[in-house]
C-alpha cells in the first residue's frame, strides 16, 4: 500500500497535473502554517529551506496566485474574484531565524507571506514556554522525573534522546490541558525536579528577532499580526487575561509595526483552544478575522456563512516532500476531503504540533 501511495504522489508531479483539478479549488484556498527554520550555526533542524525553495519554485512556474493573507480574506469575504486555489503562507511565534532566513528566501520569490509574533516575546520580557521545557529536558542529567498535576501522577523514564523527546512532548501536551496559572508552577516544578536551572534569557537557540528586524522584513515584503503577548492557550486564561493577551499585542504590534495586520492567529490554535469569547473580543476590536491551526481549506462558501467563521480559519502544516505541497494545492486533497467528509490532518513538521 506504501508504494501505491508514493506512486501516486509521485504522479503529481507530472506536467500539467495541477490544471486537471483547478476547478475543485474554486472557492478555496490553501493557507500554510510554519513555525521554525533550519539554522545550523543555531542548531536549530526546522523547514529545509532547499524544500522551501523548490515549493515557491514550483508554485510560481505552475501559476499559482501568491496572495497576501489580508487579500485572501477580502476575497473569501466576497470581494474580487473567488479564490480559485491560490496559496497563503504564514509563520507563527516571531523566531530569530524568520527573519534572518525565512525572509529572505520569500522575498526571493517574491512571495507574500505573514508573519504572526508573540509580542512579549520580541519584547524580550520572556521566552516561549515550550522552548522552556525542551532546555529542562536537553540539559537533565537525571533520565526519570516524577510530578503530580492534580490527581495525575506524570512518571517519565527514559534511556535515549527518542525516548526523553515522547517525554517532553508528552508534558508539554499536558501544560496545553491545565488552567493558564498553573502551567508555569509546572514549568518551574519540572526543572527544580531535574535540576536545571531556566535562564531569565532565551538561549541564542530559541532567540526572538527584534523590533528593527520585524521592520527590515517588512521591507522585503512580509506583513505581521498579532498572536498574543505570552503565547498562552486562550480558553485556558480568565476574561481580564484573555482580553489583555489579544488587544496589548495588537497594541504593541500597532506601535512597533509599519503595517500590522488585523488578522490574529490563536496560540495553540485547536478548536478547543479559543471560542465565542475570543471571537467576540476580536470582532469588538475589529479585526479583519482570525487563523486556526486546524487542518483544512480555507473556504469562501464557509467564511461568508455566519459571522463567527471569518474569526476560526483553517489552514495546513506545511507538509515535507514536494508531492505532498502538491497534494494539497492542487485538489487532491480537497477531493480526499469531500469523499471523506471530514479534515485529514496534513502530514506536516514533525513539531509543528508542540508549536503553533
Amino acid at each position: 500500500m506504501g508504494s501505491v501511495r508514493q506512486t501516486l504522489l509521485k504522479s503529481l508531479l507530472l506536467p500539467g497535473f495541477p490544471a486537471l483539478l483547478k476547478h475543485v479549488q474554486r472557492d478555496c484556498a490553501t493557507v500554510f502554517m510554519l513555525h521554525r527554520f533550519e539554522d545550523a550555526e543555531r542548531g536549530i533542524a526546522g523547514c529545509d529551506v532547499t524544500h522551501l525553495r523548490h515549493a515557491l519554485a514550483y508554485l510560481t512556474r505552475n501559476h499559482y496566485e501568491l496572495l497576501p493573507l489580508a487579500d485572501l480574506f477580502e476575497r473569501l469575504g466576497g470581494k474580487g474574484p473567488l479564490a480559485r486555489g491560490a496559496v497563503a503562507f504564514t509563520i507563527d511565534d516571531g523566531y530569530l531565524e524568520q527573519a534572518t532566513v525565512a525572509a529572505p528566501v520569500f522575498a526571493e520569490f517574491g512571495c507574500p507571506v505573514t508573519t504572526f509574533v508573540t509580542t512579549g516575546f520580541l519584547d524580550g520580557k520572556l521566552w516561549l514556554w515550550w522552548d522552556q521545557i525542551e532546555h529542562v529536558f536537553q540539559h537533565a542529567a537525571r533520565r526519570r522525573v516524577q510530578l503530580r498535576f492534580g490527581d495525575t501522577l506524570l512518571d517519565y523514564r527514559w534511556e535515549n534522546d527518542e525516548q526523553r523527546n515522547r517525554a517532553q512532548a508528552d508534558f508539554i501536551a499536558e501544560c496545553k490541558r491545565i488552567p493558564e496559572a498553573e502551567k508555569a508552577a509546572a514549568i518551574a516544578q519540572l526543572a527544580l525536579a531535574l535540576g536545571v536551572e531556566i535562564p531569565h534569557l532565551p538561549p541564542p537557540r530559541y532567540a526572538p528577532m527584534s523590533w528593527d528586524q520585524l521592520r527590515a522584513c517588512e521591507g522585503m515584503g512580509m506583513a505581521f499580526g498579532p498572536h498574543s503577548v505570552t503565547h498562552p492557550v486562550l480558553s485556558r486564561t480568565t476574561p481580564a487575561a484573555m482580553t489583555y493577551e489579544i488587544t496589548e499585542s495588537w497594541s504593541r504590534l500597532r506601535a512597533e509595526a509599519r503595517s500590522p495586520l488585523p488578522i490574529f492567529c490563536y496560540p495553540n490554535g485547536g478548536w478547543d483552544d479559543f471560542g465565542a469569547r475570543e471571537m467576540g473580543a476580536l470582532r469588538q476590536l475589529g479585526f479583519l478575522g482570525a487563523i486556526a491551526s486546524e487542518p483544512g481549506y480555507a473556504n469562501g462558501m464557509a467564511f461568508r456563512d455566519g459571522a463567527d467563521n471569518r474569526y476560526r480559519v483553517q489552514r495546513f502544516g506545511f507538509p515535507d516532500g514536494l508531492p505532498h505541497v502538491i497534494q494539497y494545492v492542487s485538489g487532491v486533497e480537497r477531493i480526499k476531503q469531500l469523499l471523506r467528509g471530514r479534515a485529514p490532518a496534513p502530514n506536516s513538521q514533525r513539531l509543528d504540533a508542540q508549536r503553533s
